[in-house]
Parts: structure tokens; sequence; C-alpha cells
């Protein structure tokens, strides 16, 4: 619990606002931030071409290819609300060997929030960030049993609790020159994790415009933290570090692209794909972004 409370002290001190309010860690958010819309209004909108969808290190998309986009608009008073969303395949991934039909296409995210000059080098972010998916045949009713019963490991991971994956979390971010730090919390179990209200992420991020020819240089490091897991034996621990380095480049014109390399130590017990395989593992992810 110390560990926690210096982690959160340190991203509320040490931060900076890369310029997107959801899924800082998705493929899109670097090449949506290297690629700022022309100056048309307070509303922008943008769309995303990616090799797969990581967030917070996690593919969502089993390592294939993701479409994705989503709109903002910015109050000059500072308030803001949005919504992006990404094609998905984990939620119907993770019932593979239980219930086929199950599926959720889409992840949806709606948001809202206030930014303001804290100081006159410190700018704080704070807001809410739904993740919506909208399911088709859940088990609702599913819930841990004895490992195997339920026809391998599919009984243990993270989408086939029988719960919503739906999720609300509430956040605070700060910049401080090229650094970014963020802290959110879940105010509802973790995207279908049970028991797991009260999950914690702490985002450190860096963005350096090398000033050559559009290219940015950016860092991340995060730990996601979530509550009572493991609860029984056998059960995976859902908490784990994750990391990126990657660069962006402004081809101008709203138009930008970016390549990372994003791993994690995640347990392979609690995020897999249907052939078993760690949906955590380290790989490089491309994107290209058009911001309007």
């Amino acid at each position: 619990m110390k560990k926690i409370i210096a982690l959160s002290a340190f991203a509320i001190v040490a931060s900076a606002f890369n310029g997107q309010v959801f899924a800082e860690d998705a493929p899109a958010a670097d090449a949506a931030a290297a690629a700022p819309a022309p100056d048309t209004g307070p509303v922008t909108a943008n769309v995303t071409l990616a090799s797969q969808y990581r967030y917070r290190g996690i593919s969502q998309s089993n390592s294939l290819p993701a479409v994705q986009g989503g709109f903002d608009y910015a109050h000059e008073s500072g308030f803001y609300v949005g919504n992006w969303n990404s094609s998905i395949s984990w939620i119907g991934d993770g019932y593979t060997g239980q219930n086929p039909s199950v599926s959720a296409p889409i992840e949806m995210d709606i948001y809202g929030g206030y930014k303001f000059q804290a100081t006159e080098d410190v700018l704080l972010d704070v807001g809410f960030l739904e993740y919506y998916y909208p399911t088709k045949n859940l088990i609702s009713s599913f819930s841990y049993t004895t490992p195997g019963s339920l026809g391998g490991m599919y009984e243990s991971g993270r989408q086939a609790v029988g719960q919503s994956p739906s999720t609300l979390e509430g956040y605070i971010s700060a910049t401080y020159g090229m650094i970014v730090a963020k802290y959110s919390y879940s105010f509802t179990n973790l995207f279908g994790i049970d028991q797991s209200k009260g999950s914690q992420y702490f985002d450190l991020s860096a963005n350096y415009d090398t000033g050559y020819e559009g290219v940015t240089l950016n860092a991340h490091l995060g730990y996601q933290y979530v509550p009572n897991t493991p609860s029984i034996a056998g059960e995976p621990n859902f908490s784990y570090t994750d990391w990126k380095i990657g660069l962006t480049k402004d081809f101008t014109h709203g138009l930008a692209g970016a390549i990372a390399y994003i791993g994690t130590n995640a347990s392979n017990s609690a995020y897999y794909n249907p052939n078993g395989d760690n949906t955590g593992k380290g790989t490089v992810v491309v994107s290209l972004t058009k911001t309007f």
C-alpha cells in the first residue's frame, strides 16, 4: 500500500498532458497527439488504422488490426466532452471455451472533464471516463469454480467471469514540460474482473520533440493495480506493469504515423487469447491517424 501511495503522489506531481483524454497508451493516442487538428473550432475528430489495439499494454484485438475513431468538444472555459471507439475482440475471445455466441465487437469510450492551469508550469486535468461494451449473450450467472471444470483455462481469465465488462473510471493528470503523469481509479469492477472495484492505474509518459522532420520520441511506464486478486486458489493475478518506447511522425495536414514497442509482465493465466497466448507479450505496433 505504501508503494501505491508513493506512485500516486509521484504521478500527480511529475506530470504532463499529451493532448489525449482517451486511452493514452492505445496506438491512436501518440499519432493523434503528433498531428494537431487545423484550427476549425471547438469540435475535432480523428480516425485511425492500427496494426492492433493495445490498451495499457494488453491487446484488445487478439493482435489483429483495429479501426478506431472519435470526436472531442472543448469549451474555452476548460470543460470538454468526447467519444472514442475501437474495434475489439477480447470479450468474445474469452468465452471461446464456454459460450462461443458471446460477442462485443466494439469499445465505446465516453468521457468528460475540466482542464485548468494550476500554476504557471503545471496544467491539471480531472474527469470521468466510461468504457462501454455492448455485449451479446453474456453469461450473467457465471462464477469462478474449480479450475478445469468448465474446460481448461478459460474459466479464470478476465473475460470469463460473467460480469459486465463496462467500466467507470475517474482520473487526474498533470502537465509539466514534456512529462505526462496520470492516475485513474475504477468505481466499478475493472473490465469484468471479479471483485476488482477500486482498481488503480498509474501512468507516467514523456513526449520529446526531436526537432527533426516532425518526429517525436514517446516513452511510457504504467502499473495496473487490481485488488483482491488472487482471491481464491488457482485464480490468476491481474496486476501488472506495462511499458512503451516509440516514435511519432507528423506528416502535416492532420496526418500522423506512429510506431512503438509495447510490452508487459502480465500473467499469461490472466491475459490470454483463444490459443492460450499471452496478449501482453512484447510486440511492435504501428498506426496511421488523420485528425480533422
